[in-house]
């Protein structure tokens, strides 16, 4: 018998009301409860030494204190620091650093603003001795690991009322960790160790500004520390060494009678060669100022040194940002009275709206245009201006790549972003634009001899030198271009990998597989032997090597393989200039790569399944001929609690496209009996079938909660339409579920469906279109989307015009030219159609979705005699920060569909809500 789920059969009542009631009778195992997940422990972190000797992690639960573990990887040796996160270690493994976080009670219990100061500890790996300082802010290592900097945060007295000088220095303990011995240094504002580990470089800011400077100690020698240069009321930042040359960048400025820096010095010091001053402000272009707001970079070779001018209207604008109304004597001058005038004015023609323009205001005033010097010739040049704000830095010695987005300002708001891109002289600043109005980027060769980007579903390649621009994919069958969009914008590629040595090559994705261009426009190479699309595998190539730019010829690489039917991962290897690939391991898990020992050949990952949690594994190398797990967290989940299993579900959307999903089965599963169901789900969810649920308190369901408690969980696959995202969702969906009905899995009078944030519309929608559901979440959903199309994303200030028109939203144009797409897209215009109770929530200060849209749908359901509940998170934002709330939520929501989906008697806020009695 078939069960149509877009009508309820009553008989369903009857039928299966026995074995609802049977599900908690046959629980073997226990539940997993709010307070185990509370305790439940998740590894954080994770780092390996340099030789793979050792490998340090945090571990802390959902709620309370945690602890990091060190572990000998060849050995037995193990260490635990309590409080303990953020691990570093030393790279021969000597040495672990580890912040520690005051005990939560500590942090809870706030008094008087005076909140709890993290401290670090350092652990000797070969003695379990373990040093330790309070009131740390930071701390890092030299490279050789034989010293470590800590920066002490000030003194109560000072931080517990705004300082005379932002910028007074606090003291920096500098720790032999060979001798034992630590060395006090006063009134420290930045400091940096060079990379051969020979020199500790500081500046200091005093209260009198007499000792102002900037010195450095010799760590042969570190007792004493000697000058670079000293200024009274000096301020000297951005210390930035140069790792070849043992060079030091630095601004030096002057604080002023209001403590702020003035124009600036750019300067180099070495040992050997002394003090050199490579840039004065007041060599500056007119308009233009040097700063100590600043960021440098040396190139490898050490010849170029990029630094940034500010605008000097935004420099007067950060300096004269406090109006002054005194001297204004008559309490009828307008000056005076409109001095006092809160108001911002919206014109038409402003390249952004003004709430993008406030939020983007912090970061725009400091923004950076940049410059670089040549220590060959002597001479600087201004890369970046208001015409092409954004060059890349690049250790090229000829050509970088610039971009701007200015001419697409106003049209951001509806359409989405836009770049033109130039190619840019470093030598003389000359520019030349050689792609306009880019909506994917671009990215040049690490050598700056090729620019490549994506257009019209094709990668094309520009040769600087010879000014030719040409199609690298066109003459190719295969398919460049995101074969699974279902977006109105033009389809994306899938990326580039990588370029090879000397620039005569780059790696380039397709959906399935890695090509091998060469940039002198002979034939491609199919680098994977087209193994991926032949057998439905997707190969990405995994960046072992951060530091390089490039790949070597002949390199193996590295490649994580995920099968896109069975939703497995495996690892293989490719040889560059070499077609094919060779398997390496592959299990029915999901693994993730967290990096490579920088002198070893083993390789520091993840393995996960929906019952294995995602422990710390260590490989031999990217053969990966041994194995060894490292960590032992969770391991007895699946006997502690009924955590269940998960599977793969096949179906037919109603359109006959085939559709997959995970479904979750109880932990006390028997053949043939009935289950409530719960549906959680977002767009493509099918990959998270060999993913580890980890138990958290938030907006999202925990999985195993649910199936420890008798429920089934279903993961579905959404596929979308251009004009219809909401009843594309209703015709994915809904056969999937009734699926799992045909199964004999679901119960028909228990099915339960929840969503957030883009799901969270869905759920408001597909419950307008379908009667079949028991209870529904929708958190943070968009309602009205007539209403909401010209709303403000006060997140970022950006309007949401374009999300409509153009992304997620997937309308495809105006709210006047199809008017009627956006009423029939919008829950509320049939809110007299929904006879799914409904649990709405949304956080009041939600910058994302705005939270009058849960409101409009509330108001239209209240007065529609429906059911409807809405929960305001006061002061949250589009997911819940608060843990107090995180909790609540959780909460409530599993009661809301234990009452609904299994029978379980109400609480009083669901059947009679909860009165208003002040905050």
């Amino acid at each position: 018998m078939r069960v149509n789920l877009f009508t309820k059969n009553l008989v369903f009542l009857i039928l299966f009301f026995a074995g609802c009631l049977t599900i908690s009778a046959n629980a073997q195992n226990r539940q997993l409860t709010f307070d185990d997940i509370m305790k439940f422990e998740e590894i954080g972190d994770p780092v390996i030494s340099d030789s793979a000797g050792w490998v340090a992690y945090s571990v802390w639960p959902d709620r309370g204190d945690g602890r990091v573990v060190i572990k000998s990887v060849d050995s037995t040796q193990y260490y635990e620091i309590t409080r303990g996160e953020d691990p570093k270690i030393t790279p021969y493994g000597v040495w672990v650093g580890v912040r520690i976080k005051p005990p939560l009670k500590e942090r809870l219990n706030v008094k008087n603003g005076k909140e709890p100061k993290p401290g670090v500890s350092f652990l000797h790996t070969r003695s379990g001795r373990i040093i330790s300082y309070d009131s740390v802010r930071s701390f890092t290592f030299s490279n050789d690991g034989q010293w470590a900097a800590l920066q002490k945060f000030g003194t109560d007295s000072t931080e517990n009322k705004k300082p005379e000088n932002d910028y007074l220095g606090t003291e920096l303990k500098l720790l032999s960790l060979m001798g034992d011995t630590a060395y006090s240094i006063p009134n420290v504002s930045e400091f940096a160790f060079d990379s051969t580990s020979a020199y500790l470089a500081y500046s200091v800011v005093d209260t009198s500004g007499e000792e102002n400077g900037l010195y450095y100690r010799n760590l042969s020698s570190p007792q004493q520390g000697n000058t670079i240069k000293q200024l009274t009321d000096g301020y000297f930042n951005n210390l930035t060494w140069n790792d070849k040359h043992k060079k030091l960048g630095f601004t030096a400025s002057t604080l002023d009678d209001s403590n702020k820096p003035g124009p600036a010095t750019l300067s180099v010091w070495s040992a050997k060669e002394g003090l050199q001053q490579l840039v004065d402000d007041s060599a500056a272009r007119d308009g233009w100022t040097l700063r100590s707001t600043n960021e440098l970079k040396w190139t490898t070779d050490g010849k170029r040194l990029f630094f940034g001018f500010l605008p000097e209207e935004m420099v007067e604008v950060m300096d004269n940002g406090e109006t002054d109304s005194t001297g204004v004597n008559s309490v009828y001058s307008m000056e005076a009275i409109l001095k006092n005038t809160a108001v911002d004015v919206w014109h038409w023609d402003d390249p952004r709206i003004k709430p993008h323009e406030k939020e983007t205001w912090k970061e725009r005033k400091k923004e950076l245009y940049q410059a670089v010097y040549h220590f060959e010739s002597d001479e600087w040049i201004q890369l970046a201006d208001h015409r092409m704000p954004e060059v890349e830095f690049t250790n090229s010695p000829k050509y970088t790549l610039g971009s701007s987005d200015i001419p697409y300002l106003k049209e951001m708001t509806w359409n989405g972003f836009f770049d033109d891109y130039y190619v840019v002289d470093l030598q003389t600043g000359e520019r030349k634009r050689v792609a306009r109005k880019l909506r994917f980027g671009a990215q040049i060769s690490p050598g700056g001899r090729y620019i490549v980007f994506f257009e019209d579903r094709q990668w094309h390649l520009y040769d600087v030198g010879k000014e030719i621009c040409h199609n690298l994919t066109e003459q190719l069958d295969n398919p460049f271009f995101n074969e699974d969009h279902d977006y109105p914008y033009p389809e994306p590629g899938y990326g580039i990998a990588g370029w090879l040595k000397g620039d005569r090559a780059l790696l380039i994705y397709d959906k399935y597989d890695v090509w091998q261009f060469p940039t002198d426009g002979t034939k491609p190479m199919l680098l994977t032997g087209g193994v991926g699309r032949e057998e439905e595998r997707v190969f990405r190539i995994q960046d072992l090597t951060p530091d390089s730019p490039y790949f070597k010829p002949g390199e193996q690489v590295l490649l994580e393989s995920y099968h896109d039917k069975k939703k497995n991962d495996g690892f293989y290897t490719a040889q560059i200039d070499s077609s094919g690939v060779v398997q390496r391991f592959e299990e029915a898990k999901r693994f993730n790569v967290i990096t490579k020992a920088r002198k070893s050949p083993r390789i520091l990952y993840t393995s996960e399944s929906y019952t294995e949690y995602p422990n710390l594994w260590i490989s031999s190398g990217i053969e990966f001929t041994e194995t060894e797990r490292i960590s032992a967290l969770n391991l007895d989940v699946t006997k502690k609690y009924d955590w269940g299993t998960a599977e793969l579900v096949e179906w037919n959307s109603l359109d006959g496209d085939p559709m997959q999903g995970v479904l979750i089965k109880p932990g006390n599963y028997q053949e043939g009996q009935r289950y409530p169901l719960l549906i959680y789900y977002y767009r493509s969810f099918s990959d998270r079938l060999h993913e580890f649920n980890v138990p958290r308190n938030n907006h999202r369901p925990v999985f195993a909660q649910y199936a420890s408690d008798g429920y089934a969980v279903f993961l579905p696959d959404i596929r979308f339409e251009v004009g219809t995202p909401g009843f594309a969702a209703t015709k994915s969906l809904v056969p999937g579920v009734q699926e799992l009905v045909d199964r004999g899995i679901a119960d028909p009078d228990g099915l339960g469906l929840h969503g957030h944030s883009w799901s969270g519309y869905q759920t408001a929608f597909i419950v307008t279109k379908t009667d079949i559901f028991d209870a529904a979440v929708a958190g943070a959903p968009v309602s009205n989307m007539t209403s909401a199309y010209s709303g403000i994303r006060w997140e970022s200030g950006l309007a949401r015009q374009f999300q409509y028109e153009q992304y997620q939203s997937r309308i495809g144009g105006s709210l006047w030219e199809y008017p009627e797409l956006y009423i029939e897209n919008s829950p509320v215009f049939y809110a007299d159609r929904i006879e799914t109770p409904l649990l709405i929530q949304f956080g009041d200060e939600d910058g994302a979705v705005p939270w009058y849209q849960g409101i409009e749908l509330y108001l239209a359901m209240r007065r529609l005699q429906k059911d409807a509940i809405f929960l305001q998170y006061r002061g949250e934002p589009h997911h819940l920060k608060e843990y107090p709330n995180k909790l609540d939520y959780a909460i409530k929501m599993k009661q809301y569909f234990d009452h609904y989906l299994k029978g379980e008697e109400a609480p009083d806020w669901i059947t009679k809500g909860v009165p208003y009695r002040g905050e």
